[in-house]
């Protein structure tokens, strides 16, 4: 039987979601306590995507498979329980069953992050928010964020040494907001590259300070150079928010 894990984690305490040698990750926690809980040998499971060491998730999906002869019981009560074997970095909102041919990964239709920039201090966020104390211009920025949604190769953003097979996404939004002091970029695409959206606030961030101008942003994509475009900003101003799936193919007919 194949079960989604619908979860949240705060990214500081992990090396990203992937598991990593001598390095703790959302995954190879998950799959400690799952094994733990069931009293079974290690149960693979399979996220959603990757985040890299300190991103944040808001919304995650993950499933797992239960061997022959183990069974969850009632999911509700099973996610209490595991809950307890995690610690607060970590929660699950909900397991539930699935297709047995749905992916956490594979079938995933679209895929939302979003960063943050504070433009006061404020010493009780500054570990989840990234402070500019210079306020950017945001008209200017989002001009230039409008232009991500024209084009399909990301080369400029990517991560340099990275195995994929190629840079195409498809961005579906990418806009700025500004709540108060905070601004917030929100980003939706299929799928995203290594370091991708980090790189894209970076860049766009130039734009707004007055550093790069909306035509050199546009150059920026065409060149397809990662050294042309700006720097990475930190991760831990980032959060994976919503990845949506088609629920009427994945979820068990009734």
């Amino acid at each position: 039987m194949r079960y989604f894990i619908h979860l949240a984690y705060n990214g500081a305490a992990f090396f990203g979601w992937q598991i990593q040698p001598h390095h703790p990750s959302v995954q190879e926690t998950l799959e400690r306590g799952l094994s733990l809980l069931l009293h079974c040998e290690r149960i693979p499971i399979t996220g959603c995507g990757r985040t890299d060491t300190g991103v944040h998730s808001t919304s995650y999906f993950a499933h797992f498979d239960l061997p022959e002869r183990v069974t969850l019981g009632d999911c509700d009560i099973f996610k209490d329980k595991f809950n307890n074997y995690l610690s607060s970095e970590i929660v699950i909102y909900r397991i539930f069953p699935v297709q047995p041919e749905a992916h956490a990964r594979f079938d995933a239709i679209e895929r939302t992050y979003q960063y943050f920039i504070s433009t006061q201090k404020d010493p009780f966020l500054s570990h989840l928010r990234y402070f500019s104390f210079r306020k950017p211009d945001v008209n200017r920025m989002n001009e230039a964020a409008a232009l991500l949604l024209q084009y399909e190769d990301f080369t400029s953003f990517s991560k340099v040494h990275t195995q994929v097979n190629n840079f195409i996404c498809h961005i579906s939004k990418a806009e700025w907001t500004v709540h108060g002091d905070e601004l917030v970029f929100t980003i939706t695409a299929k799928r995203f590259l290594r370091n991708m959206v980090r790189a894209i606030v970076g860049t766009l961030l130039d734009v707004g300070l007055g550093k790069l101008t909306v035509a050199e942003f546009q150059l920026i994509i065409e060149e397809k150079n990662r050294c042309s475009a700006g720097t990475s900003m930190p991760a831990q101003a980032l959060f994976l928010t919503d990845v949506s799936y088609p629920w009427e193919r994945i979820l068990p007919n009734v």
